[in-house]
């Protein structure tokens, strides 16, 4: 069974920076995309930034230049680096993989921004 499972979240004062980690186990983590998605109350979820297993990356453009997506193949860990954070980052981040056609996620850390 794969699962997820995300830590490092926190309160922030605007202009800091987290970092998260994903801890990922029950799959051959080094061959799979990974994603870090993020979900506001009343909002859909969005797709913050996605890593392949060749170390591709991309990033939604409100995050670009302050995210950085990376991960540890031999740990099977997930990271999200996350500097100048702004109030607008304040969500819950989930970790995220499709294996096998199926959609996996964390249970999510909550991120607020805020003075």
């Amino acid at each position: 069974q794969v699962r997820l499972v995300e830590s490092g979240g926190g309160l922030v004062q605007p202009g800091g920076s987290l970092r998260l980690s994903c801890a990922a186990s029950g799959l051959n983590f080094r061959l799979y995309p990974m994603d870090w998605y993020r979900q506001t109350p009343g909002k859909e979820r969005e797709l913050v930034a996605r890593i392949i297993s060749g170390g591709s990356r991309n990033y939604t453009d409100s995050v670009k230049g302050r995210f950085t997506i990376s991960r540890d193949n031999v740990r099977n860990a997930l990271f999200l680096q996350m500097s100048n954070l702004k109030p607008e980052d304040t969500a819950r981040y989930y970790c995220h993989t499709k294996y096998r056609e199926i959609d996996f996620w964390g249970q999510g850390t909550q991120v607020t921004v805020s003075s």
